[in-house]
């Protein structure tokens, strides 16, 4: 889940702050403008793109969250705590297409193709989330306090937290994680953060992703 909560700003935004270096403004997007974000982001002139800012409610498993958090210049989070959440938590099971083979030729990343024994793994995968889920249940009810009975939880376990950042540490990440070899999970997300703020900076998403003018 990629829910979009506030937007500051817009491409207009990121064109005054670059033209206030002339004490300048303009009140309303022209080619001239358009250009100029695009030369901004082709010569690397990234502070303008750091003025919009970005809020998002994002909801995605811990294993990819803690590669979405290697991302921290330019970025401010609040986490869901399971020290003082103590509901049944909610996870994600891979279904056989996602139990990639391993790819000999490179240190991580996956093929394309699931391993041979998909269904029955993803089966077996499946059984033992829902046990130690059950588990973490059983756990509470015997008095254990929620910040040590979560420590049994599956990387696989959603977590769900806000994100504030600007247009320029997204277009980073998003970079980075939507590359054809970032895990195909992490990549989900990243697109629809990407189609997200395509809508909302068209010219300025397309000069820093594209890098075309």
């Amino acid at each position: 889940m990629v829910e979009l909560l506030e937007v500051f700003g817009n491409d207009l935004t990121v064109v005054n702050a670059a033209r206030v270096s002339f004490a300048k403004e303009s009140n309303a997007m022209t080619l001239a403008d358009e250009k100029l974000i695009a030369y901004l982001a082709k010569h690397n002139h990234t502070s303008p793109f750091f003025h919009p800012q970005i809020r998002f409610r994002i909801k995605m498993p811990i294993f990819v969250a803690r590669e979405w958090y290697r991302h921290t210049i330019g970025f401010a989070r609040n986490e869901v705590s399971r020290r003082y959440v103590s509901d049944t938590p909610e996870c994600w099971i891979p279904t056989p297409d996602h139990l990639r083979q391993k790819d000999p030729k490179v240190k991580q990343g996956s093929k394309d193709e699931a391993v041979p024994n998909a269904v029955e793994i993803a089966h077996y995968i499946h059984t033992h989330i829902e046990g130690t889920v059950s588990l973490y249940e059983h756990l509470l009810e015997q008095g254990v306090a929620p910040e040590v009975a979560r420590c049994i939880l599956p990387q696989g376990m959603y977590t769900e937290f806000i994100e504030t950042a600007s247009l320029a540490a997204y277009a980073r990440l998003y970079k980075l994680r939507f590359a054809p070899d970032a895990q195909r999970e992490i990549q989900d997300f990243a697109k629809q953060v990407g189609d997200i703020l395509e809508e909302y900076f068209p010219i300025s998403w397309k000069a820093l992703t594209s890098g075309k003018e």
